[in-house]
């Protein structure tokens, strides 16, 4: 027997549809969905729900009615349960020390201490344990789309170099847009008919969208993607930080503007131009500095290198000349030959231990010895200068956009084809029907 279809048989052999079950007169749960090895149940639907409307409390968009809400809470529920089962089976956890710093920087995020954020969960009518719960499954399906889907991006020179030039000949170059998204799907492999269909919803979804409909609330009541009960908002991003399909149609965008239909594997897309802002040029503090390392091993102990370093520098001090010693002592070869030299450093390069000392130097000081992974440095700052680091920063910052592009358009389709590939049995009674998912 499919060993997946075990448990929703099982189920299925010992459950009515919609079957609820009492002990004592009281009411105890249903399930709702059953989502290959595990099931969904409706006070986990209900507890989804509440914690949304919460969120939506006082907001000027809408929710969907509460039949499509539930239907949209629920198939996202579906998808969550189907990374967590393949996140399970691949041994990813999130320990308890990782999500209480998580759960910090949530509150930090927010201006609170954490028993502020309890406390204020707690006045929003929202379980803390259950919060605390739902970050860890985040945690642990972004380390799963991470390993799945992110190992398997590969960004090239090439790519770098073409993105570049399309930035360099723009004049908006230095533009970031904030758009709205509404996705209509496709299945994988939809036939004519499907796509028929979804293209037809697509143009009338445009339609009201071009007649004056609050777009963020269509794309809460209409857009397939996960991110329609934020209303489709993309927040802001540059031309290069957007699908690629959607980069060539914002240039020509005004605000306000509804784009036409645009096809992708996925489905049918319609964006909207929120609103566009411009970028400063990026100007960082550069440190030249040079170093001498002495690493501990078999034969020298901790205190020895760090005593060698102390007399290294007090001959330094004495008028020995720093390159010369470094040349003759440093373990760090590649910078040795160079007197130590390590050129000029931009935030962020060194090791951040390396850099707190670095950046508490006045140029021409030298350090006293301190510790590193590496071993026991000494270091002098030679000078300090302001430099224009923007065409080093576009270059990392396009090799992350490519990257963050095709992990995006890589992860919808990867999700896609996961959920179809998967035995999912919906549980929910509209008008008192139950309905059933197909089997993948």
């Amino acid at each position: 027997m499919n060993k997946r279809l075990t448990l929703a048989l099982i189920v299925a052999a010992v459950l009515r549809p919609g079957f609820t079950a009492e002990q004592d007169g009281r009411l105890l749960d249903r399930i709702v969905a059953v989502v290959e090895n595990d099931v969904i149940t409706q006070s986990e639907l209900n507890q989804r729900i509440h914690v949304i409307e919460r969120q939506y409390a006082g907001s000027a968009t809408e929710l969907p009615p509460p039949i499509q809400l539930e239907r949209q809470v629920l198939e996202r529920m579906v998808i969550e349960s189907l990374q967590l089962q393949m996140a399970k089976a691949r041994g990813i956890r999130v320990d308890d020390l990782t999500l209480n710093q998580t759960m910090q920087d949530l509150a930090a995020r927010n201006h609170m201490s954490l028993p502020q954020f309890h406390d204020r969960l707690a006045a929003e009518g929202i379980d803390y344990a259950s919060f605390r719960e739902q970050v860890r499954n985040e945690l642990i399906m972004s380390a799963l789309r991470n390993r799945v889907v992110g190992s398997q991006v590969q960004v090239t020179d090439e790519e770098i170099d073409d993105l570049l030039a399309q930035q360099a000949s723009s004049a908006n170059s230095g533009v970031q847009y904030h758009l709205r998204h509404i996705l209509i799907a496709l299945p994988e492999g939809a036939s004519p008919e499907q796509i028929q269909a979804a293209l037809k919803r697509a143009k009338e979804v445009r339609k009201r969208a071009l007649a004056g409909a609050n777009f963020a609330k269509l794309a809460v009541n209409e857009s397939d993607d996960q991110n329609a009960l934020e209303g489709g908002d993309f927040g802001w991003r540059t031309a290069a930080e957007m699908p690629t399909l959607f980069a060539r149609d914002v240039a020509t965008m005004q605000d306000g503007d509804i784009s036409g239909i645009i096809r992708s594997p996925s489905g049918f897309h319609i964006i909207q131009m929120v609103g566009r802002r411009g970028g400063p040029r990026a100007m960082v503090e550069q440190t030249h500095a040079r170093h001498i390392l002495i690493q501990p091993n078999e034969l020298v102990s901790e205190e020895e290198a760090r005593q060698r370093l102390e007399t290294i520098r007090s001959r330094i001090d004495a008028g020995a000349h720093f390159g010369a010693l470094a040349k003759a002592n440093s373990d760090d070869k590649a910078s040795a030959v160079d007197g130590g030299d390590l050129g000029w450093v931009s935030p962020g390069e060194m090791m951040p231990d390396f850099e707190q000392v670095m950046n508490s130097l006045e140029a021409g000081q030298i350090s006293e010895p301190f510790r590193t992974q590496f071993g026991w440095h000494i270091v002098q700052v030679l000078d300090r200068r302001q430099h224009d680091s923007t065409q080093e920063l576009q270059r990392d910052r396009a090799a992350e956009t490519i990257r963050q592009r095709k992990f995006e358009e890589d992860t919808e389709l990867w999700l896609r084809r996961l959920r179809d590939e998967s035995y999912v049995e919906y549980r929910l009674e509209p008008n008192g029907e139950t309905e059933a998912n197909h089997q993948g």
